[in-house]
């Protein structure tokens, strides 16, 4: 036996040392605190490039090379392309492309696929040969589907148009519905549903095109599924052969239904839907939504239900698995690498771009979760997967997190890609363990974040109400009818929701803010010089004197310095608007 000795022991080190460097070669190293991510043990994170501007989906090709769609087109184009020439896991090479018409906002989808880079905004899948060899692509660009919202009858929410294929030749894109539940008047309170819903003929569903015929519309598609509200994270899932998608709930629960759901319930639910989307299935919309804690379809309350009629709901296609209410998945990624433990392949990562509309109570999602997977279906529970993109615990607004993750991708060499849509950083985890002696022990401080984390764990309709012991007034009605949109401190969500802060709207004309409340709004409007056109439901089942107290907090509130409004002044605003109504023909 050879005697050991102090040069034995610094063989042995470096031996160690060796094989590990080996087993992980090519494998950037993660950032000392993983570019602000709490991750499971073994992953590291490595932030890729940062400020990028408000990044929506990805993809990564074979070589490394990675695109990321942004949410707007400017002079240089919308989207931005990187690469890494080093190794060391940070993009030295940062391209600005895309010169094409973007019909609006929220442009979203960026696949690479059979030697095609394909990507969207609201109103078109484009798509555009890569270059080999080159990091920009010096094709021209195709329009693949053109959707004509602007002069869509039945109105457009719900158009970020992400995309999946299959393996036959196939392109599927979702037409979301524009609204919460196919109402007669859309969010006014108490406005009954139209039975059958004539939005389902064009939205609400999932439709398959030619993957290259150019300048299809949804007349070429043809529906494949139906009964699907809002999509925006879907995936071919290429091992059980199905498509799958993630719903957004419907929202206003308790805005245009104050008698039916408090605003506990309007928080939490409906359930956020995880679909296998086979061909022909109907989910219900807008007829049911899905109660994750009841695991149930009930009937929506604008077809008569009161938060405990399951009717028929067994009748159409249930989910999955549901996640509570208005978290936002926004993107899906099947992993199929090998460089991830062994539990992790074929199973489904989520990122969850988290709520807007959850006050009184803190806002929810804003991390990536993961959902183990065994035949096409869900094996356990979900998990925690990468945490710490808002850089707060408790999330009052959605303009307090730092960062939302929205889009995932895979690498060539199985590392995970996460962009996030506030400035646009991109993080690349890898895993730096023994994958073979991976142990679900590990998970344990992540397992913990479910019942710690206000962004995660279920809300107590108590102790987790924010606005208790806040204030009095007109600031009460404001966090209970108001802050779920406008936030609490008055600055909106920045995309969908005005601000309220030094807002020309508050501090102008008394009457045209008193008809707001009492009548809503269902067209685009202007604030400050930016465009909105989500619909605000009327709020006219406040009292006089609940509608004076809420208009005079918000008009001294948020730097705002204008006089009150009486119960008066709102009081003949109602009459007036009773008495135009009557005289209509």
């Amino acid at each position: 036996m050879q005697a050991w000795t102090p040069n034995t022991g610094l063989i042995l080190l470096f031996t160690t040392l060796l094989f590990a460097q080996c087993k992980h070669k090519g494998l950037p190293v993660g950032d000392p605190d993983n570019g602000g991510l709490q991750l499971a043990d073994g992953f590291e994170a490595v932030v890729v490039a940062d400020s990028l501007g408000r990044a929506r989906h990805m993809a990564v090709n074979h070589n490394g090379d990675i695109y990321v769609k942004l949410r707007n087109v400017d002079a240089q184009g919308g989207s931005v392309a990187l690469r890494d020439t080093d190794g060391d896991g940070k993009a030295d090479i940062m391209e600005k492309f895309g010169g094409y018409s973007d019909s609006g906002s929220y442009g979203t989808a960026m696949r690479i696929h059979n030697g095609y880079l394909y990507f969207s905004t609201s109103g078109e899948v484009y798509r555009q040969k890569l270059t080999p060899g080159k990091l920009v692509p010096q094709t021209t660009i195709e329009p693949i589907v053109v959707d004509d919202y602007r002069n869509d009858p039945h109105g457009y929410e719900h158009i970020a148009k992400p995309i999946a294929f299959d393996n036959k030749g196939h392109l599927y894109v979702p037409f979301g519905s524009p609204g919460d539940a196919c109402q007669e008047l859309k969010r006014v309170p108490g406005s009954k549903g139209i039975s059958p819903c004539p939005e389902l003929g064009e939205h609400g569903g999932v439709w398959q095109f030619d993957e290259a015929k150019p300048n299809q519309t949804i007349k070429d598609g043809k529906r494949y599924a139906t009964g699907i509200r809002s999509i925006v994270a879907m995936s071919w899932n290429a091992q059980d052969n199905n498509l799958f998608a993630l719903q957004h709930g419907r929202d206003n629960l308790l805005g245009t239904w104050p008698q039916l759901f408090n605003a506990w319930q309007s928080a939490v639910l409906p359930s956020e839907e995880f679909f296998r989307v086979k061909q022909g299935i109907d989910a219900g919309w807008p007829y049911y939504y899905y109660d994750w804690m009841d695991k149930k379809k009930k009937l929506n309350p604008e077809y008569g239900g009161d938060g405990k009629i399951t009717a028929k709901g067994q009748d159409y296609e249930q989910p999955i698995m549901g996640f509570p209410g208005h978290w936002a998945p926004n993107d899906l990624l099947f992993y199929t690498g090998n460089q991830f433990p062994e539990r992790y392949r074929n199973g489904a990562f989520i990122a969850f771009h988290g709520s807007t509309i959850r006050a009184p109570y803190p806002q929810g999602g804003y991390f990536v979760a993961f959902v183990p997977f065994k035949n096409g279906q869900p094996s356990g529970e979900w998990e925690v997967f990468a945490d710490g993109f808002a850089g707060v615990d408790t999330i009052y607004n959605t303009s307090d997190a730092k960062a939302r993750p929205m889009g995932l991708a895979q690498g060539p060499d199985g590392s995970l890609y996460i962009t996030e849509s506030v400035k646009g950083k991109l993080w690349r985890i890898v895993y730096k363990g023994d994958r073979n002696k991976f142990s679900t022990a590990g998970l344990e401080k992540m397992t913990a974040l479910k019942s710690t984390k206000s962004n995660i764990k279920h809300p107590d309709a108590v102790k987790d109400n924010l606005q208790n012991g806040m204030m009095v007034g007109g600031g009460h009605v404001y966090t209970t009818y108001c802050a779920a949109c406008h936030q609490y401190n008055g600055k909106g969500d920045g995309t969908r929701f005005p601000p309220l802060a030094n807002s020309d709207w508050v501090n102008g004309d008394k009457q045209k803010l008193i008809h707001v409340l009492l009548k809503g709004l269902n067209q685009p409007i202007q604030v400050n010089g930016v465009a909105y056109n989500d619909v605000m439901p009327a709020h006219n089942f406040l009292k006089d004197d609940e509608i004076s107290a809420v208009l005079s907090y918000v008009r001294r509130a948020f730097n705002n310095n204008m006089d009150s409004i009486t119960p008066a002044e709102v009081s003949q605003a109602r009459s007036g608007i009773m008495l135009a109504s009557r005289k209509k023909p």
